[in-house]
């Protein structure tokens, strides 16, 4: 006589499906596509291949194109990151304007993308310019909320300085970059704090 446990033994053991990771790996996806893009273009440029980043990033082009459809929206997520961090520094208790141009100087030598941001006329396309305009009148909102009565520098002059500073930051390492930063600071006669990003 045939019952159902002697079929069930003839049919395997059932195969049971992975569960579908949905958001949170739709949420992990994307925060490594910024960072493998925020370290390829530090590396080699904002015209670092896409297809290098996805592998840097562990996932196929596909799922690079579901998040980016394009290069300009790959570059506007790096940069956006960058200017929340200095967006965060300044809304901070003890923020100063040392502090926060260290968190920027920070975001020079780390990334290609954000030095673009700071030249908004090298920006490719005149979405890209238009948005990279937009960040960096945060970044200097963010800047002139800290700058003390009676500096050297006014609003002007500072967002001047910064652009400056960025026009110097070369070198094949993140540290040649921060080095020429600091120097560069250093003979603009201005202060900066703890090269650092921005949080624990």
């Amino acid at each position: 006589m045939t019952d159902h446990t002697e079929h069930a033994e003839h049919a395997g053991p059932a195969v049971r499906r992975p569960a579908n990771p949905g958001p949170k790996a739709a949420a992990r996806n994307r925060a490594a596509l910024v960072a493998a893009a925020r370290e390829l273009f530090g590396e080699h440029g904002l015209q670092a291949p896409l297809s290098a980043v996805a592998r840097r990033a562990g996932v196929g082009q596909g799922v690079l194109y579901r998040h980016f459809p394009d290069r300009t929206a790959l570059v506007g997520a790096v940069l956006e990151e960058n200017v929340r961090q200095i967006e965060q520094a300044s809304e901070a208790e003890d923020a100063t304007l040392p502090g926060l141009l260290g968190v920027v100087t920070w975001h020079l030598a780390e990334s290609a993308a954000f030095i673009g941001l700071l030249h908004t006329g090298r920006a490719e396309g005149p979405e890209l310019r238009a948005y990279s305009s937009l960040l960096s009148g945060r970044v200097q909102r963010s800047l002139g909320a800290h700058l003390p009565p009676g500096h050297r520098l006014d609003a002007a002059d500072l967002e001047l300085a910064v652009a400056m500073v960025s026009a110097t930051v070369v070198g094949p390492t993140r540290e040649e970059r921060q080095r020429r930063a600091l120097a560069a600071w250093r003979l603009l006669g201005v202060e900066v704090g703890p090269v650092r990003p921005f949080g624990p």
